[in-house]
């Protein structure tokens, strides 16, 4: 069969047949996940940290917004009057559509140190008032932004970015105060002006957003602009609102006052639309927006004879400086909204190759139709270069993210179970691929050719079909192997550990009864909700009750077992003292069955609080619990899970013994690497034991101080497993996540003892893996076990010259046991297109996939480099990019533009989240501890838990009508979008905040939070009181509503404006300057832009 063949109907097995466009999904569409620049992770877990919140850090002063509103007064020309620039205020919105006209004063905002080349002028005639752009309409021909810069070349300045400021000569002619203003001031720069190409030198065009990728813009000339005689005055804007307004409210724009002494010539064009879909500004040249300007009074024109339309004579003006518009660059609220719009409503059938995906925050319904969901594996690019040479020029890692045992929505159909009996799946007998869709079947169907290595195989007869007329089986739309992207195999005995079925699998819940676990209430919480929470156990389909078996273990500096047979009458104990060799005292009685046990089981959980209530043990040991754990697997003959609740510090004697070597001093030095790295090697040969065995390990940590996440989450780390921290634990604070979180992890479908290998066809290889796993070599991913929230993320490399007509293929293969003991085989595949031009290439991407591989990458690296080299690295690799997408795909213009394409137009802004995150530019709140436990989590975080985790969501909640409980459009994460009269949800998958403005009604706080004023509310509060009103119904409705959306729960912090909470709560608005020092969106981009040009040039 070949790839490029036309959908296949639908397959006729249980294949869900109808589909309602708009259907709404909560938690799979973008299968949401936990994401978003982190922060203190004690601190914004736990509420109240003493020493944290109560006080900003020492030496902390209140940082002012990196981009708040102009100040009042406007720069004064030398003549007393205010002064005016060549810029138009306001030059285009690239956010969420503003619908009210604000007055702008032109510039005199701070904003970081980041000057750009000035705009001279330009001789195009200036534009009518026009819808605001939506950001599809960045570029046509994949030119995205550009940030314009002088029309006449000039040289790069040394100041753009990070740098000091460089004194730059206008261009337009010398000016008496040259020296004052032909330089930007530190921290200031001209205005974001969209055009590309040359200015002038065609009337603009009219154009119409694109839908889904159609680049070329429509050819018909535009209407000839009114031209305004007179000068622009401050206020007299052109395009999107003014930055300081907080958010754009819904009503309709007042009519544009005309300063006095301007005069419009021809009709006003229309206001701003409603709705940013509709047509915005004209295209200038090959596809970029922005209002074109014409040359502003006495300013000379490029070119001898150009019209200056309405400028008149006069002394010369000074320019005054100004910050770029944070609305003119792109917005990731709007390319979200976009694409929600555009493909929310349709299914994405998996049928053709190489298509790129909706977005995973758009909520979409998919059918398989030959190649894996979108849920399943994510690509960097679906469409990757011919050559390694091409690939080596454009810079973008070719990776995929894989999420095998992702959860489904419940429209949609698992993978179906094919079992083919004792012959067992039908593979390519030299590369050992699984069948799948893209094999071709030759001579009448008696062979087979792999689509993966090319090799001839036979046909075994007991698999024989004839072929139709096309040369496809007559009977592939009956084979799930032969019609779907993702399917499973029953393994035969073949498969299994020492050649014979495993049995069911055992979960052993490990308890630390030492003092401080004690003292907390977390031992009798936990033994409370432990005997509910055994009847949930994870159960194959229609199975009565859960095949897995369960056992006790508590351990302070010595370990007890727990005998619960069901035919004794009290549980016994046994305690092994010799922790430094480690061995199980009882086989029988250790690992039960939950219901035959039952009245034992719950005995014991009564008993263990009691047992250790008066406890002065405060030391812990940690090595030899995993140990038992393991050993006693061992002694079953079987794979499981341990779930370990721990406190403290492992400093008892005994195998695995941690110092606390916490040390600040070591950030930003060379040996900051070793904060990340294991303390022992001890742990590394235990987690290689606990995989051979299938002994996956979830942490559970409750620190009140240093606890060494980056060593004690070695053992989890390579088996699979997860951890969860609750530092300073408090029952009353923390139980509802403590126990959300425990419930989810115990449920949840694991795979056991699995083997992952990627098979891709010729001319390309996996070369890297990324996750939580162990390698014993280079091909296969062990993992002791795998759950529906886990990632492997894999990068390729060409190995020989691609071709593009067969494409390239992908193959994940998974073995594991299910949770009811059945070996069982998972594969999907995936068919890309391949090119010979880089345009296909960057076409294709797709930038939340890419952010969530270099990520990873970066946070692999700082185990190894100092944090800075790492840094370096992504943005040298950004800027490499985005520079041969310019030098090789963009149509040509002046250096001072940035242009970025269309698919990666959200990359600076991601990737510098990225570089600001705890990881690689910790804040001083932010401890060790929490920058371990951030990185080993990332690690395995799919798609979309990177994307909200690096780029919070931040949700206005009285802007959208109380009727209407639908989630409300989100704003862009920076203060200046913040309404002191408003109220705002912001979430990144692990924390939850609800800021409080000032100025809100005093009927909302009431219906909220049942008090009577904004300084009656109790900032920290974790839990919104149940009120019988319908905002109170509405908030917690959608609090509860993206809890469910994410993997891990999120505890609330209502933060109250202006309070010591705030600082916690302004590190997650991500387009701001950082207090660690990172850079803002706007410096960001200059930044880049500088990057670029320096390698252009």
């Amino acid at each position: 069969m070949n790839v490029n063949q036309s959908a296949p109907p639908l397959p006729p097995y249980g294949q869900p047949q109808s589909v309602y466009p708009g259907y709404h999904q909560s938690s799979y569409g973008g299968q949401s996940g936990s994401m978003v620049p982190p922060v203190p992770y004690g601190t914004s877990y736990n509420g109240p940290v003493p020493g944290y919140q109560q006080t900003p850090p020492p030496g902390v002063s209140r940082a002012p917004p990196s981009s708040g509103a102009p100040p009042a007064s406007t720069a004064q020309a030398p003549g007393g009057q205010a002064a005016y620039g060549q810029f138009g205020q306001g030059d285009v919105q690239n956010g969420p559509s503003s619908t009210v006209q604000m007055q702008r004063h032109p510039g005199s905002q701070p904003f970081g140190s980041a000057p750009l080349v000035p705009v001279v002028s330009q001789p195009t005639v200036l534009q009518p008032y026009g819808p605001p752009p939506t950001s599809t309409q960045v570029t046509a021909q994949l030119a995205g932004m550009q940030i314009s810069g002088a029309a006449a070349p000039a040289p790069p300045p040394g100041g753009l970015g990070y740098g000091p400021p460089t004194s730059l000569a206008s261009a337009s002619g010398s000016f008496p105060n040259s020296g004052l203003y032909g330089s930007y001031p530190q921290g200031q720069a001209p205005p974001l002006s969209l055009a590309q190409g040359h200015p002038g030198a065609q009337p603009p065009q009219r154009f119409t957003p694109p839908q889904a990728s159609s680049f070329t813009p429509p050819a018909s000339g535009g209407p000839r602009m009114p031209s305004v005689t007179g000068p622009l005055l401050p206020g007299q804007g052109f395009g999107g609102p003014s930055v300081s307004q907080p958010n754009h409210v819904s009503s309709p724009p007042p009519p544009q006052a005309l300063p006095p002494g301007t005069q419009m010539t021809g009709p006003p064009g229309p206001p701003p639309p409603m709705h940013s879909s509709q047509p915005g500004y004209q295209l200038q040249q090959n596809g970029s927006f922005g209002p074109v300007r014409g040359p502003q009074p006495n300013y000379g024109s490029p070119y001898p004879g150009a019209p200056t339309f309405g400028s008149q004579p006069g002394p010369p003006q000074p320019l005054p400086p100004k910050r770029l518009d944070p609305d003119a660059i792109p917005s990731p609220i709007q390319v979200i909204e976009d694409d929600r719009n555009n493909r929310g409503s349709e299914p994405f059938v998996t049928g053709v190759r190489g298509q790129v995906p909706p977005l995973v925050t758009t909520n979409f319904l998919v059918k398989d139709q030959g190649n894996a969901s979108p849920r399943y594996i994510r690509c960097t690019s679906y469409n990757i270069p011919c050559t390694s040479d091409m690939a080596k020029q454009a810079q973008v890692p070719l990776a995929a993210v894989i999420k095998p045992l992702a959860r489904l929505p419940p429209e949609e159909a698992s993978p179906y179970v094919v079992d083919h009996g004792e012959s067992g799946p039908l593979r390519c007998n030299r590369c050992k691929a699984y069948m799948c869709s893209f094999m071709q079947f030759i001579e009448g169907g008696r062979r087979f050719q792999c689509c993966f290595c090319s090799c001839i195989n036979d046909v075994p007869p007991q698999y024989f079909q004839h072929l139709d007329h096309t040369g496809k089986r007559v009977d592939a739309y009956e084979r799930p192997e032969l019609s779907l992207g993702s399917y499973e195999f029953l393994a035969t005995v073949d498969y299994c550990k020492n050649n014979k079925f495993p049995s069911p699998p055992a979960f052993i819940f490990m308890i630390d009864v030492s003092y401080n676990a004690i003292r907390s209430g977390l031992v009798r919480l936990l033994c409370e909700e432990l005997k509910s929470l055994l009847d949930f156990l994870p159960r194959e389909g229609g199975a009565e009750e859960s095949a897995i078996r369960v056992g006790f273990v508590t351990y302070n500096k010595v370990l007890h077992f727990y005998n619960v047979k069901s035919s004794l009458a009290q549980p016994q104990m046994m305690v092994v003292s010799d922790v430094a060799d480690m061995f199980v005292p009882l086989l029988d009685g250790f690992l039960v069955n939950v219901n035959e046990s039952r009245t034992v089981i719950t005995s014991l959980l009564d008993q263990i609080p009691e047992m250790f209530a008066d406890t002065r043990e405060t030391e812990t040991v940690f090595a030899p619990v995993i140990q038992a754990g393991m050993e006693a697997l061992k002694a079953a003959e079987c794979a499981g899970k341990l779930f370990l609740f721990h406190t403290s510090l492992p400093i008892a004697e005994a195998p695995g013994k941690l110092k606390n070597r916490d040390d600040r001093k070591l950030i930003n030095t060379d040996k900051e690497k070793t904060l990340f790295q294991p303390q022992t090697g001890a742990y590394q040969s235990l987690a290689k034991q606990c995989v051979a065995q299938g002994c996956c390990v979830d942490l559970f940590l409750f620190p009140n101080q240093y606890v060494d996440v980056a060593t004690l989450s070695v053992v989890p780390q390579l088996t699979g497993g997860s951890v969860y921290k609750y530092a300073c634990f408090q029952v009353e604070n923390d139980q509802e996540r403590f126990l959300s979180d425990l419930r989810r992890d115990v449920q949840k479908v694991v795979g056991f003892d699995a083997v992952m290998r990627v098979r891709t066809s010729t001319g390309i290889r996996a070369v890297d893996f990324f996750g939580a796993f162990f390698m014993s070599n280079t091909t296969d991913v062990e993992l002791a076990g795998l759950d529906v929230d886990k990632t492997v993320t894999v990068e390729f490399k060409h190995d020989d010259r691609l071709n593009e007509e067969s494409g390239a293929l992908l193959q994940c293969a998974l073995l594991y046991t299910s949770c009811a003991g059945q070996r069982r085989l998972r594969i999907h595949n995936l068919a890309l297109n391949c090119c010979t031009q880089l345009a296909d290439l960057y076409r294709n991407c797709e930038t939340d996939t890419l952010i969530n591989y270099m990520a990873k990458f970066a946070y692999r690296g700082v185990l190894s480099s100092p944090v800075k080299t790492v840094r370096d690295t992504l943005i040298t690799q950004c800027a490499q990019i985005l520079a041969c997408y310019r030098k090789n795909c963009a149509s040509p213009s002046s250096a001072g533009q940035l242009i970025l394409p269309e698919c990666m137009k959200l990359l600076p802004v991601y990737l510098n989240c990225v570089l600001k995150s705890d990881v690689l530019q910790p804040g001083a709140e932010v401890t060790t501890d929490d920058r371990a436990y951030v990185r080993q989590l990332v690690t395995s975080m799919d798609v979309a838990e990177t994307n909200v985790f690096f780029y919070p969501r931040l949700l206005p909640l009285t802007k959208s009508p109380i009727e209407n409980t639908t989630e409300p459009p989100a704003v862009r994460a920076s203060e200046e979008r913040l309404s002191n009269g408003d109220i705002y949800l912001l979430e990144n998958g692990l924390n939850l905040f609800l800021w409080v403005g000032a100025s809100v009604q005093q009927g909302v706080v009431q219906s909220l939070f049942s008090v009577s004023s904004f300084s009656h509310i109790t900032s920290g509060l974790s839990v919104l009181p149940v009120l019988d009103n319908p905002l109170s119904k509405k908030v917690r409705g959608l609090i509860d509503s993206l809890r469910a959306q994410r993997s891990r729960y999120m505890k609330l912090i209502v933060v109250k404006q202006e309070d010591k909470l705030e600082t916690l709560f302004k590190h997650f608005l991500v387009e701001d300057k950082s207090l660690s020092g990172g850079a803002s969106y706007v410096d960001f981009l200059c930044h880049m832009h500088k990057e670029i040009r320096q390698l252009l040039s």
